[in-house]
């Protein structure tokens, strides 16, 4: 799959942090919050958001965080304020915060939907977490998510990860993601880290979730967008592409706007 033959890594950097300093001047927001995971996306979010020159808050918020993604959390946010003056770092503990919402709610039917349902629950808290930042500071809350994740298979928590004021990265495939990133000299062991969305307190990748990695969804994407069936292929590419129209199909519930039940105006 060869899409990456003209991307231009510096001029779409240049475009993205152009983007977003124009975006908050409008917005007359003093700069940004930015969700620090330890993963590649966040990464490269923040460090777009921090080259803007406008004040950059990285914040981590663990619950029961496998030590992995704490660590490179910790080293991203580091190494960028060693490298940007605007940045800087808060950390809100969350872990007891979850527990007790626990405390307070009835389990569901079955263990698979409560892991399921507590795992969006973890990241809707950090979203209400990132907008209490943002408020106290005039900031705008940067999103994090990428092309396959959001317009692709929908991988991310409606009002979690995906509630957020704008999207810097939505319109980079995870592959462009990996480029950007190392352009822009983010540490080694993030860009090669198993992408996670860190939301069941171990080490499960995406992949493990999802059942392909980004590389085959990518293709898959791709293929439906050339206008591509099920039937046209065999095998492992014939799992993968079943695969991203399942997702694509039952999370466009996430990728289309709220829908409004518009009342006819004889009834009003």
């Amino acid at each position: 799959m060869n899409t990456h033959y003209k991307f231009d890594a510096q001029a779409i950097n240049n475009h993205i942090v152009n983007w977003l300093g124009t975006y908050a001047q409008n917005a007359k927001a003093k700069g940004f919050v930015v969700g620090i995971s330890g993963g590649i996306d966040s990464a490269l979010t923040s460090t777009l958001c921090a080259q803007t020159g406008l004040p950059t808050l990285c914040v981590e918020m663990p619950i029961h965080q496998a030590q992995s993604h704490v660590t490179r959390a910790k080293e991203h946010i580091a190494w960028l304020k060693a490298n940007y003056p605007n940045v800087s770092g808060a950390e809100a503990d969350l872990t007891s915060t979850f527990e007790h919402f626990k405390e307070q709610v009835p389990p569901a039917g079955t263990q698979h939907l409560t892991d399921h349902t507590l795992a969006n629950t973890r990241s809707r808290l950090r979203m209400l977490t990132l907008y209490y930042f943002a408020g106290i500071n005039n900031a705008i809350v940067a999103g994090t998510g990428n092309k396959v994740e959001d317009f692709g298979v929908g991988f991310y928590t409606k009002y979690g990860d995906g509630g957020v004021d704008v999207s810097p990265i939505a319109d980079l495939l995870k592959s462009e993601v990996r480029i950007l990133a190392k352009y822009l000299g983010v540490t080694e062991s993030i860009i090669t880290a198993k992408p996670t969305d860190g939301l069941f307190g171990d080490d499960r990748s995406d992949e493990d979730q999802i059942g392909a990695s980004y590389e085959e969804l990518e293709w898959a994407m791709q293929q439906k967008e050339f206008g591509k069936k099920s039937g046209d292929f065999e095998g492992r590419e014939k799992e993968v592409f079943d695969i991203y129209i399942r997702f694509n199909t039952n999370n466009q519930h996430k990728m289309q706007p709220i829908p409004v039940c518009e009342i006819p105006l004889n009834l009003k």
